[in-house]
């Protein structure tokens, strides 16, 4: 049975590599790095359906499925708040370079109330038969009470992500 499982394994996502770079009161680093099975297109492909593989517990409506992306100069991270007929702006695509990266400027979570700016790159390069994603977070400005508290939550959540972009990508 377990030699059976072996080469499903190989279809599977890499396991994540986080770290906290650089924390300070000013602001933090965090890298997440894997490798999934999909080649770059695909991987930047996913980014755009952010709504089917996003966690619905960090999200403002309580359902993922509200979020979208649009992957292009300017395109809006956003979520619709449906029974508010409101909205919320996560974060804003700054550099689009498919199959190969994505930057936002974006602020997420309670981080939008504090007086930051945040820019979330996912990096794509091809390796072992499959995709390398680097997504880095790097935050700075002012937080009341000092940016160093958030950085070890922000990981946390950050790395949550990119693990379920990761078995997104793997199940298709």
């Amino acid at each position: 049975m377990r030699a059976a499982l072996l080469p499903l394994l190989g279809l599977m996502a890499h396991p994540a590599a986080a770290e906290v770079v650089s924390a300070t009161d000013a602001g933090f680093e965090i890298t997440h790095t894997t490798i999934v099975p999909a080649s770059p297109a695909q991987v930047y492909a996913a980014l755009g359906k952010i709504g089917q593989w996003w966690s619905a517990a960090h999200s403002y409506s309580g359902d993922a499925r509200n979020m979208t992306i649009r992957l292009s100069p300017g395109g809006c991270f956003c979520e619709a708040l449906p029974k508010d007929k409101g909205g919320v702006e996560h974060g804003r695509v700054v550099y689009a370079q498919p199959g190969k990266a994505l930057r936002l400027n974006a602020a997420l979570g309670p981080l939008q109330a504090e007086g930051v700016v945040g820019a979330i790159t996912w990096t794509l390069k091809a390796k072992d038969g499959g995709t390398e994603i680097r997504k880095t977070y790097v935050v700075g400005g002012f937080v009341r009470g000092g940016a160093k508290a958030f950085a070890g939550p922000v990981n946390q959540v950050i790395g949550e992500q990119l693990t379920r972009l990761a078995a997104f990508v793997a199940r298709r």
